[in-house]
């Protein structure tokens, strides 16, 4: 079973503006996709001459979105899936791993950008046995976020809460905290919180990030190791706890160096 937003998809497309450049599909251009425009051609390559290593984070993050899904949906047992921030479709989305450890998974996905909610429409799936919706919320505002998601998921059962390089986009780290707050607390106990995101300790990147924050796109913030840790606190890090992208379970036969630290994540269990 899939459902689906009930905005018109017309007034989303409507609202794309080609004309400045959006995370979702700058992102998309690092990961090779097609669903992005000249501006974010420019943003991102001008970000990719100061700091060339953010292709290979793309890269990396979305392999351990994927490390992530899979342990929770299998080992851990997790039916239900809230992604927050997920971005434009690519391969390898979190309903496609998950329903493929358990085909009736149900995954929410949340964003607000308009050219995501009509890739959204298209092209998230579901296998007969599950579910997929996608919620057109901002990340600022919680409480509709729960209430959208409700509609899918059980929030009385356990879920998985996945934010994947998207924390920066609030930019007050207190605001982040309670933000991430709020989510976890209506969770019940044995819900999972899967994070990552990236750390002010490289120069390259934060310059980066400062020159992309000047071409009008919406702000990012980098912060500290120990902030982006501290987004886990009251919860239970799994092995190996708050680590760099490549360092958490990584599958046999594919590790590399971390090399110089630009991210972290880490999975936590609600008790």
């Amino acid at each position: 079973m899939t459902q689906d937003s009930s905005a018109p998809e017309g007034a989303a497309l409507a609202k794309i503006d080609s004309t400045v450049p959006h995370s979702a599909r700058v992102w998309n251009y690092w990961l090779g996709g097609k669903d992005n425009y000249t501006v974010d051609h420019r943003t991102g390559d001008a970000f990719r001459e100061v700091f060339p290593g953010i292709t290979d984070l793309a890269r990396d993050s979305r392999a351990f979105l994927g490390r992530a899904v899979r342990h929770l949906a299998g080992e851990a047992g997790i039916r239900q899936f809230l992604d927050i921030g997920t971005g434009l479709p690519t391969v390898d989305n979190t309903h496609e791993i998950a329903q493929a450890v358990a085909p009736e998974a149900r995954v929410v996905y949340v964003d607000n950008d308009p050219l995501v909610l009509t890739h959204a429409r298209v092209l998230l799936t579901s296998t007969p046995e599950g579910v997929t919706d996608y919620v057109d919320a901002d990340l600022h505002d919680p409480q509709t976020v729960l209430r959208e998601a409700s509609r899918t998921l059980d929030l009385t059962r356990p879920v998985a809460l996945t934010m994947m390089q998207v924390s920066g986009h609030i930019t007050d780290y207190d605001e982040a905290r309670g933000i991430i707050g709020t989510l976890m607390a209506a969770l019940p106990s044995g819900s999972y919180f899967a994070f990552n995101d990236s750390v002010d300790t490289n120069k390259a990147n934060v310059e980066a990030t400062r020159l992309y924050n000047e071409s009008g796109a919406a702000p990012y913030q980098l912060r500290s190791p120990q902030q982006l840790a501290g987004f886990f606190d009251g919860l239970e890090l799994l092995d190996p706890g708050v680590v760099p992208l490549n360092d958490w379970r990584p599958d046999p036969g594919r590790t590399r160096p971390s090399g110089d630290v630009i991210a972290l994540c880490g999975v936590a269990r609600k008790p």
